[in-house]
Protein backbone atom coordinates (compact mmCIF):
# COMPACT_ATOMS: atom_id res chain seq x y z
CA UNK A 1 0.00 0.00 0.00
CA UNK A 2 1.01 3.63 -0.35
CA UNK A 3 3.14 4.66 2.58
CA UNK A 4 0.90 7.62 3.32
CA UNK A 5 -2.18 5.39 3.40
CA UNK A 6 -0.84 2.15 4.89
CA UNK A 7 -1.79 2.98 8.45
CA UNK A 8 -5.22 4.19 7.39
CA UNK A 9 -6.08 0.96 5.57
CA UNK A 10 -5.19 -0.96 8.71
CA UNK A 11 -7.33 1.47 10.69
CA UNK A 12 -10.54 0.98 8.77
CA UNK A 13 -10.08 -2.77 8.48
CA UNK A 14 -11.06 -3.14 12.14
CA UNK A 15 -14.67 -4.17 12.70
CA UNK A 16 -16.32 -1.50 14.81
CA UNK A 17 -19.70 -0.60 16.20
CA UNK A 18 -21.78 2.51 15.85
CA UNK A 19 -20.42 5.23 18.10
CA UNK A 20 -23.03 7.95 17.85
CA UNK A 21 -26.74 8.18 17.12
CA UNK A 22 -27.71 10.02 13.95
CA UNK A 23 -29.84 12.96 15.01
CA UNK A 24 -32.39 14.48 12.70
CA UNK A 25 -31.40 12.40 9.67
CA UNK A 26 -32.53 13.93 6.42
CA UNK A 27 -32.19 12.30 3.02
CA UNK A 28 -32.09 14.48 -0.05
CA UNK A 29 -34.10 12.69 -2.79
CA UNK A 30 -31.99 10.41 -4.95
CA UNK A 31 -29.64 7.52 -4.26
CA UNK A 32 -26.62 9.83 -3.94
CA UNK A 33 -27.90 11.66 -0.89
CA UNK A 34 -25.46 12.17 2.00
CA UNK A 35 -27.18 11.93 5.40
CA UNK A 36 -25.86 14.58 7.82
CA UNK A 37 -24.83 12.79 10.99
CA UNK A 38 -24.18 15.78 13.25
CA UNK A 39 -21.65 13.66 15.12
CA UNK A 40 -18.20 12.35 14.35
CA UNK A 41 -18.38 8.82 12.97
CA UNK A 42 -16.00 6.18 11.77
CA UNK A 43 -15.73 5.45 8.07
CA UNK A 44 -17.39 2.07 8.61
CA UNK A 45 -20.35 3.79 10.25
CA UNK A 46 -20.70 6.25 7.39
CA UNK A 47 -20.57 3.46 4.84
CA UNK A 48 -23.36 1.72 6.73
CA UNK A 49 -25.69 4.69 6.29
CA UNK A 50 -27.89 5.25 3.19
CA UNK A 51 -26.48 7.41 0.43
CA UNK A 52 -23.11 7.91 -1.18
CA UNK A 53 -19.86 8.00 0.77
CA UNK A 54 -16.29 7.78 -0.61
CA UNK A 55 -15.00 4.20 -1.20
CA UNK A 56 -18.57 2.92 -1.29
CA UNK A 57 -19.55 -0.16 -3.27
CA UNK A 58 -21.69 0.69 -6.32
CA UNK A 59 -24.14 -1.68 -7.98
CA UNK A 60 -23.10 -1.15 -11.61
CA UNK A 61 -20.06 0.17 -13.47
CA UNK A 62 -22.50 1.75 -15.93
CA UNK A 63 -23.39 4.34 -13.27
CA UNK A 64 -20.02 6.07 -13.83
CA UNK A 65 -19.75 8.66 -16.60
CA UNK A 66 -15.98 9.27 -16.45
CA UNK A 67 -14.01 12.48 -16.05
CA UNK A 68 -14.09 13.23 -19.79
CA UNK A 69 -17.87 13.57 -19.62
CA UNK A 70 -17.62 15.73 -16.49
CA UNK A 71 -15.26 18.02 -18.42
CA UNK A 72 -18.04 18.93 -20.85
CA UNK A 73 -19.53 21.19 -18.17
CA UNK A 74 -16.66 21.52 -15.70
CA UNK A 75 -13.66 21.92 -17.98
CA UNK A 76 -11.48 24.08 -15.73
CA UNK A 77 -11.95 21.99 -12.58
CA UNK A 78 -11.43 18.73 -14.46
CA UNK A 79 -8.27 20.00 -16.16
CA UNK A 80 -6.67 21.13 -12.92
CA UNK A 81 -7.83 18.15 -10.87
CA UNK A 82 -6.23 15.59 -13.17
CA UNK A 83 -2.83 17.16 -12.40
CA UNK A 84 -3.14 16.68 -8.64
CA UNK A 85 -1.42 14.04 -6.55
CA UNK A 86 -4.80 12.50 -5.75
CA UNK A 87 -5.65 12.10 -9.42
CA UNK A 88 -2.34 10.30 -9.99
CA UNK A 89 -2.18 8.31 -6.78
CA UNK A 90 -2.40 4.95 -8.54
CA UNK A 91 -0.85 3.70 -11.73
CA UNK A 92 0.36 0.57 -13.39
CA UNK A 93 3.96 0.01 -12.36
CA UNK A 94 5.21 0.01 -15.95
CA UNK A 95 4.08 3.63 -16.19
CA UNK A 96 5.81 4.84 -13.02
CA UNK A 97 8.10 7.81 -13.68
CA UNK A 98 9.88 7.09 -10.41
CA UNK A 99 10.79 3.56 -11.44
CA UNK A 100 11.93 4.65 -14.89
CA UNK A 101 14.00 7.51 -13.50
CA UNK A 102 15.57 5.14 -10.95
CA UNK A 103 16.27 2.09 -13.13
CA UNK A 104 18.17 0.27 -10.42
CA UNK A 105 17.49 0.68 -6.71
CA UNK A 106 19.00 -1.39 -3.91
CA UNK A 107 18.42 -1.82 -0.21
CA UNK A 108 20.00 -4.28 2.24
CA UNK A 109 19.26 -5.33 5.80
CA UNK A 110 21.21 -8.11 7.47
CA UNK A 111 21.44 -11.12 5.15
CA UNK A 112 18.80 -9.84 2.75
CA UNK A 113 19.34 -7.72 -0.34
CA UNK A 114 16.49 -5.99 -2.16
CA UNK A 115 16.56 -4.72 -5.71
CA UNK A 116 14.06 -3.12 -8.08
CA UNK A 117 15.35 -3.06 -11.62
CA UNK A 118 13.37 -1.28 -14.32
CA UNK A 119 13.64 -1.85 -18.04
CA UNK A 120 11.70 -0.49 -20.98
CA UNK A 121 8.59 -2.57 -20.31
CA UNK A 122 8.58 -3.70 -16.69
CA UNK A 123 10.09 -3.50 -13.22
CA UNK A 124 11.51 -6.62 -11.64
CA UNK A 125 11.57 -6.89 -7.86
CA UNK A 126 14.17 -9.30 -6.46
CA UNK A 127 15.14 -10.34 -2.94
CA UNK A 128 18.20 -12.45 -2.19
CA UNK A 129 19.33 -13.82 1.15
CA UNK A 130 18.67 -16.33 3.87
CA UNK A 131 20.89 -18.59 5.90
CA UNK A 132 22.90 -19.58 2.86
CA UNK A 133 22.76 -16.12 1.32
CA UNK A 134 21.86 -17.54 -2.09
CA UNK A 135 18.05 -17.94 -2.06
CA UNK A 136 16.45 -15.60 -4.59
CA UNK A 137 12.84 -14.71 -5.44
CA UNK A 138 11.74 -12.32 -8.18
CA UNK A 139 8.42 -10.88 -9.29
CA UNK A 140 7.18 -8.29 -11.76
CA UNK A 141 5.65 -5.24 -10.10
CA UNK A 142 2.06 -4.56 -11.24
CA UNK A 143 0.78 -1.58 -9.29
CA UNK A 144 2.38 1.59 -7.90
CA UNK A 145 0.63 3.77 -5.32
CA UNK A 146 1.60 7.40 -4.79
CA UNK A 147 3.38 9.68 -7.23
CA UNK A 148 6.39 10.08 -4.96
CA UNK A 149 5.51 13.38 -3.33
CA UNK A 150 6.24 11.44 -0.15
CA UNK A 151 6.61 7.81 -1.21
CA UNK A 152 5.59 5.16 -3.70
CA UNK A 153 4.71 1.58 -2.78
CA UNK A 154 4.16 -1.51 -4.90
CA UNK A 155 1.95 -4.55 -5.37
CA UNK A 156 2.54 -7.67 -7.41
CA UNK A 157 0.93 -11.06 -7.97
CA UNK A 158 2.24 -14.59 -7.88
CA UNK A 159 0.98 -17.67 -9.70
CA UNK A 160 -1.97 -17.97 -7.33
CA UNK A 161 -3.40 -14.68 -8.63
CA UNK A 162 -3.41 -13.06 -5.20
CA UNK A 163 -1.92 -9.67 -4.36
CA UNK A 164 1.30 -9.25 -2.41
CA UNK A 165 2.76 -6.06 -0.97
CA UNK A 166 6.41 -5.32 -1.52
CA UNK A 167 8.35 -5.21 1.73
CA UNK A 168 10.13 -2.07 0.44
CA UNK A 169 8.89 1.35 -0.63
CA UNK A 170 10.51 4.20 -2.49
CA UNK A 171 10.89 7.34 -0.34
CA UNK A 172 11.46 10.69 -1.99
CA UNK A 173 13.59 12.12 0.80
CA UNK A 174 15.90 9.12 0.54
CA UNK A 175 15.77 8.87 -3.25
CA UNK A 176 15.90 5.14 -2.62
CA UNK A 177 14.18 2.15 -1.06
CA UNK A 178 13.54 1.39 2.57
CA UNK A 179 11.08 -0.72 4.51
CA UNK A 180 7.42 -0.07 3.75
CA UNK A 181 5.93 1.62 6.85
CA UNK A 182 4.90 -0.89 9.53
CA UNK A 183 6.41 -3.72 7.45
CA UNK A 184 9.98 -3.82 8.74
CA UNK A 185 11.27 -7.25 9.74
CA UNK A 186 14.55 -7.57 11.60
CA UNK A 187 14.64 -11.37 11.34
CA UNK A 188 12.35 -12.80 8.63
CA UNK A 189 11.98 -16.57 8.72
CA UNK A 190 12.85 -16.94 5.03
CA UNK A 191 13.34 -15.03 1.82
CA UNK A 192 9.62 -15.12 1.02
CA UNK A 193 8.68 -13.36 4.27
CA UNK A 194 11.53 -10.93 3.70
CA UNK A 195 10.14 -10.10 0.26
CA UNK A 196 6.42 -9.57 0.73
CA UNK A 197 3.25 -9.52 2.79
CA UNK A 198 0.13 -11.28 1.44
CA UNK A 199 -2.72 -8.76 1.14
CA UNK A 200 -6.21 -10.08 2.02
CA UNK A 201 -8.97 -9.46 -0.51
CA UNK A 202 -10.87 -7.25 1.94
CA UNK A 203 -7.83 -5.01 2.31
CA UNK A 204 -7.40 -4.85 -1.46
CA UNK A 205 -10.93 -3.50 -1.74
CA UNK A 206 -10.18 -0.74 0.75
CA UNK A 207 -6.76 -0.03 -0.74
CA UNK A 208 -8.03 0.43 -4.29
CA UNK A 209 -11.11 2.18 -2.93
CA UNK A 210 -8.95 5.11 -1.84
CA UNK A 211 -6.42 5.05 -4.66
CA UNK A 212 -8.77 4.50 -7.61
CA UNK A 213 -12.33 5.23 -8.71
CA UNK A 214 -15.07 2.66 -9.40
CA UNK A 215 -12.98 -0.27 -8.22
CA UNK A 216 -15.70 -2.13 -6.30
CA UNK A 217 -18.78 -3.00 -8.31
CA UNK A 218 -21.60 -5.15 -7.02
CA UNK A 219 -19.55 -6.08 -3.98
CA UNK A 220 -16.64 -7.36 -6.09
CA UNK A 221 -13.25 -5.82 -6.75
CA UNK A 222 -13.08 -4.97 -10.47
CA UNK A 223 -9.42 -4.58 -11.33
CA UNK A 224 -10.04 -4.65 -15.08
CA UNK A 225 -12.50 -1.74 -15.32
CA UNK A 226 -11.47 0.58 -12.49
CA UNK A 227 -10.53 4.22 -13.14
CA UNK A 228 -6.97 5.12 -12.18
CA UNK A 229 -6.57 7.66 -9.41
CA UNK A 230 -9.07 9.74 -7.49
CA UNK A 231 -11.20 11.30 -10.22
CA UNK A 232 -14.40 13.38 -10.11
CA UNK A 233 -16.78 10.54 -9.26
CA UNK A 234 -14.66 9.28 -6.36
CA UNK A 235 -15.87 12.30 -4.35
CA UNK A 236 -19.05 13.37 -6.15
CA UNK A 237 -20.48 9.90 -6.71
CA UNK A 238 -21.38 8.11 -9.95
CA UNK A 239 -22.44 10.73 -12.48
CA UNK A 240 -24.54 9.09 -15.20
CA UNK A 241 -27.88 10.07 -13.62
CA UNK A 242 -26.63 13.61 -13.09
CA UNK A 243 -25.47 13.95 -16.70
CA UNK A 244 -28.81 12.64 -18.01
CA UNK A 245 -30.78 14.97 -15.73
CA UNK A 246 -28.73 18.00 -16.74
CA UNK A 247 -29.14 17.18 -20.43
CA UNK A 248 -32.88 16.73 -20.04
CA UNK A 249 -33.17 20.00 -18.12
CA UNK A 250 -31.24 21.84 -20.82
CA UNK A 251 -33.55 20.50 -23.53
CA UNK A 252 -36.60 21.49 -21.50
CA UNK A 253 -35.18 24.90 -20.69
CA UNK A 254 -35.41 24.29 -16.95
CA UNK A 255 -32.92 24.10 -14.08
CA UNK A 256 -32.06 20.65 -12.72
CA UNK A 257 -31.70 20.26 -8.94
CA UNK A 258 -28.22 18.79 -8.85
CA UNK A 259 -28.59 17.82 -5.18
CA UNK A 260 -30.86 15.01 -6.31
CA UNK A 261 -28.36 13.35 -8.65
CA UNK A 262 -24.84 14.31 -7.59
CA UNK A 263 -23.05 14.97 -4.31
CA UNK A 264 -21.45 18.30 -3.49
CA UNK A 265 -19.38 17.68 -0.33
CA UNK A 266 -19.17 21.43 0.28
CA UNK A 267 -22.84 21.36 1.30
CA UNK A 268 -22.22 18.96 4.18
CA UNK A 269 -22.22 20.16 7.75
CA UNK A 270 -18.65 20.70 9.04
CA UNK A 271 -18.43 17.43 10.99
CA UNK A 272 -19.53 15.34 8.02
CA UNK A 273 -17.34 17.40 5.69
CA UNK A 274 -14.19 16.49 7.61
CA UNK A 275 -15.33 12.86 7.99
CA UNK A 276 -15.92 12.81 4.22
CA UNK A 277 -12.25 13.54 3.54
CA UNK A 278 -11.43 11.22 6.43
CA UNK A 279 -12.86 8.28 4.49
CA UNK A 280 -9.38 7.99 3.01
CA UNK A 281 -7.35 10.28 5.25
CA UNK A 282 -8.62 8.92 8.57
CA UNK A 283 -11.57 10.18 10.62
CA UNK A 284 -11.30 10.95 14.33
CA UNK A 285 -12.92 7.62 15.25
CA UNK A 286 -10.89 5.66 12.67
CA UNK A 287 -7.71 6.74 14.41
CA UNK A 288 -9.12 6.30 17.91
CA UNK A 289 -10.31 2.76 17.24
CA UNK A 290 -6.97 1.86 15.66
CA UNK A 291 -5.15 2.85 18.83
CA UNK A 292 -2.95 5.21 16.83
CA UNK A 293 -0.51 7.22 18.92
CA UNK A 294 2.40 9.55 18.45
CA UNK A 295 3.69 11.22 15.33
CA UNK A 296 2.18 8.64 12.98
CA UNK A 297 -1.21 10.28 13.60
CA UNK A 298 0.05 13.40 11.82
CA UNK A 299 -0.64 11.50 8.59
CA UNK A 300 -4.34 11.80 9.41
CA UNK A 301 -5.08 15.47 8.93
CA UNK A 302 -8.84 15.14 9.71
CA UNK A 303 -8.09 13.50 13.06
CA UNK A 304 -5.51 16.09 14.03
CA UNK A 305 -7.73 18.98 12.91
CA UNK A 306 -10.55 17.77 15.13
CA UNK A 307 -8.12 17.58 18.04
CA UNK A 308 -7.71 21.35 17.80
CA UNK A 309 -9.23 23.35 20.65
CA UNK A 310 -10.89 25.71 18.18
CA UNK A 311 -12.64 22.84 16.40
CA UNK A 312 -15.13 22.52 19.25
CA UNK A 313 -18.19 20.66 17.99
CA UNK A 314 -17.48 21.55 14.41
CA UNK A 315 -16.76 24.89 12.78
CA UNK A 316 -17.69 25.70 9.18
CA UNK A 317 -14.48 27.74 8.92
CA UNK A 318 -12.28 24.78 9.87
CA UNK A 319 -13.18 22.13 7.32
CA UNK A 320 -10.56 20.67 5.01
CA UNK A 321 -11.75 22.73 2.04
CA UNK A 322 -11.31 25.96 3.99
CA UNK A 323 -7.62 25.63 3.15
CA UNK A 324 -7.42 22.95 0.45
CA UNK A 325 -9.18 22.94 -2.91
CA UNK A 326 -9.28 19.27 -3.97
CA UNK A 327 -9.37 20.36 -7.61
CA UNK A 328 -5.84 21.81 -7.47
CA UNK A 329 -2.54 20.47 -6.17
CA UNK A 330 -1.89 21.04 -2.49
CA UNK A 331 0.13 24.18 -1.82
CA UNK A 332 3.37 23.99 0.14
CA UNK A 333 4.12 27.69 0.63
CA UNK A 334 3.09 28.64 4.22
CA UNK A 335 2.16 32.15 3.12
CA UNK A 336 -0.57 30.80 0.86
CA UNK A 337 -2.59 29.81 3.94
CA UNK A 338 -2.41 33.18 5.68
CA UNK A 339 -5.69 34.34 4.16
CA UNK A 340 -7.54 31.40 5.72
CA UNK A 341 -5.95 32.03 9.11
CA UNK A 342 -6.70 35.75 9.02
CA UNK A 343 -10.33 35.16 8.10
CA UNK A 344 -10.78 34.03 11.72
CA UNK A 345 -7.88 35.89 13.34
CA UNK A 346 -7.57 39.30 11.72
CA UNK A 347 -4.65 41.51 12.62
CA UNK A 348 -7.05 43.93 14.32
CA UNK A 349 -6.99 41.70 17.38
CA UNK A 350 -10.63 40.59 17.39
CA UNK A 351 -11.71 37.31 15.84
CA UNK A 352 -14.71 37.33 13.52
CA UNK A 353 -17.04 35.47 15.82
CA UNK A 354 -20.27 36.27 17.63
CA UNK A 355 -18.39 35.94 20.92
CA UNK A 356 -15.62 38.09 22.34
CA UNK A 357 -13.02 35.40 21.81
CA UNK A 358 -9.68 37.10 21.14
CA UNK A 359 -7.73 36.47 17.99
CA UNK A 360 -4.65 34.30 17.83
CA UNK A 361 -2.34 37.26 18.34
CA UNK A 362 -2.84 40.66 19.93
CA UNK A 363 -2.82 43.58 17.56
CA UNK A 364 0.65 44.47 16.44
CA UNK A 365 2.20 41.03 16.97
CA UNK A 366 5.09 40.93 14.47
CA UNK A 367 4.14 37.45 13.26
CA UNK A 368 0.41 37.95 13.37
CA UNK A 369 -0.20 38.24 9.62
CA UNK A 370 2.40 36.07 7.92
CA UNK A 371 3.31 32.37 7.77
CA UNK A 372 0.89 31.52 10.59
CA UNK A 373 1.03 27.77 9.98
CA UNK A 374 4.77 27.55 10.50
CA UNK A 375 4.22 28.17 14.21
CA UNK A 376 0.68 27.00 14.85
CA UNK A 377 0.66 23.92 12.60
CA UNK A 378 4.28 22.76 12.86
CA UNK A 379 5.78 20.03 10.76
CA UNK A 380 6.60 16.81 12.60
CA UNK A 381 8.95 14.10 11.48
CA UNK A 382 7.55 10.59 10.99
CA UNK A 383 10.51 8.17 10.95
CA UNK A 384 8.45 5.45 9.22
CA UNK A 385 7.82 7.81 6.32
CA UNK A 386 11.19 9.64 6.41
CA UNK A 387 9.14 12.79 6.00
CA UNK A 388 7.88 15.83 7.90
CA UNK A 389 4.10 16.11 7.89
CA UNK A 390 2.16 19.25 8.75
CA UNK A 391 0.43 18.66 12.06
CA UNK A 392 -3.15 19.87 11.58
CA UNK A 393 -3.77 20.19 15.32
CA UNK A 394 -3.93 23.98 15.47
CA UNK A 395 -2.41 25.21 18.71
CA UNK A 396 0.05 27.45 20.46
CA UNK A 397 3.27 25.48 20.34
CA UNK A 398 5.65 25.70 23.26
CA UNK A 399 9.33 25.07 22.68
CA UNK A 400 10.45 21.62 23.77
CA UNK A 401 6.96 20.25 24.39
CA UNK A 402 6.17 16.63 23.57
CA UNK A 403 4.00 15.78 20.60
CA UNK A 404 0.42 16.10 21.90
CA UNK A 405 -1.62 12.91 21.34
Amino acid sequence: MSGVRTELFRIISISIWSVAAVAGMFLVPGFLACPPAFAQLSTSDHLGEPGFWPTQNVASRDQFAGAAVCANCHAAKTASQKLTSMARTSLHADGSEILHSHPKMNFAVGDYHYEIKTGAKESSYTVTGGTEGSNTISATLLWAFGIGRVAQSYLFKKGDGNFYESRVTYFTTLQNLNFTPARALASPKDVAEAMYRPVPSTEIVRCFGCHTTASTIGGQFDEKNLILGVSCEACHGPGVKHVAAMQAAALAGTTENSAETIVNPARLNPVDMVDFCGACHGTWWDVKFSGGKGVTTARSAPFRLEESKCWGKGDTRLTCIACHDPHVEVRTDPTSYDRACLSCHPASGTAKTASTEPSMHPSGHPAGTKDCVTCHMPKVYDPDMHYKFTDHRIRIVHEGEAYPD
